[in-house]
């Protein structure tokens, strides 16, 4: 599913910061696969990398067999909105939208949607009412059924990362990534959030998860670990 070869990435010009040096690694399909690994050493860039989030210096980055670090802005967008979902560490919720909405915009960017011109609760279309639905069915997959119409503000820590969760799976895609989901939790959300992710993981998704927790590394199936900008 993912494929990097000699995956380098350098910031800066004048005074350069070499965040990956050459990291070669593939995850099969259907794999929760664990990026572990000290502050600062290259785990979220590798992440941004793999989801096309950002570009490598060089090398190149394989999803599902296409070579995404040749793709152009809009072909990239185009791999993201149907090949990848992505949860971060601080939810990234549009704060003026309702859970049901934060879904449905997610909706928007999928391939799939492009034909569709606005994605609302009241569209009378074919494909507006589809969208409804799955949103309010992912919603009631994650726990949170009668929180379709609450707005970030209105929701906990866990929630609203349960609603991040659900928006990633919006397009169904095949790949998760996932950077410190639980890393703003407490303990019992971080607990309630990760049995989730491990029940969508048995439904055959690839995970790609970044953590510092080796608790969670621990149950991983894969466990890949950067030091220095290189796999140790």
């Amino acid at each position: 599913m993912v494929k990097a070869v000699d995956l380098q990435k350098t910031y800066g010009k004048k005074v350069q910061t070499h965040a990956l040096k050459g990291v070669s690694l593939e995850i099969p399909a259907g794999t929760f696969c664990c990026i572990v690994g000290p502050s600062g050493h290259g785990k979220s860039t590798l992440l941004q990398l793999i989801g096309g989030l950002d570009k490598p210096t060089a090398g190149s980055v394989f999803i599902d067999g296409t070579d995404i670090s040749t793709l152009t802005d809009n072909q990239l967008a185009d791999v993201r909105g149907e090949k990848i979902g992505f949860v971060f560490q601080f939810f990234n919720l549009l704060e003026n939208l309702t859970a049901l909405e934060n879904i449905q915009t997610s909706m928007m960017f999928a391939h799939k949607a492009r034909s569709r011109a606005r994605i609302v609760q009241t569209d009378s279309t074919t494909g507006g009412k589809r969208d409804t639905k799955r949103a309010e069915e992912l919603l009631k997959m994650v726990g949170l059924g009668d929180k379709l119409h609450s707005k970030p503000s209105e929701l906990s820590g866990g929630q609203m990362q349960r609603v991040a969760i659900a928006r990633a799976l919006a397009n169904d895609p095949p790949l998760l990534l996932m950077d410190e989901p639980t890393g703003n939790l407490d303990s019992e959300s971080e607990k309630e959030v990760m049995e989730l992710i491990f029940d969508i993981h048995k439904t055959g998704k690839t995970v790609v998860f970044v953590t510092h927790s080796r608790e969670i590394a621990a149950q991983a199936e894969m466990v890949l670990e950067i030091r220095d900008g290189v796999l140790a």
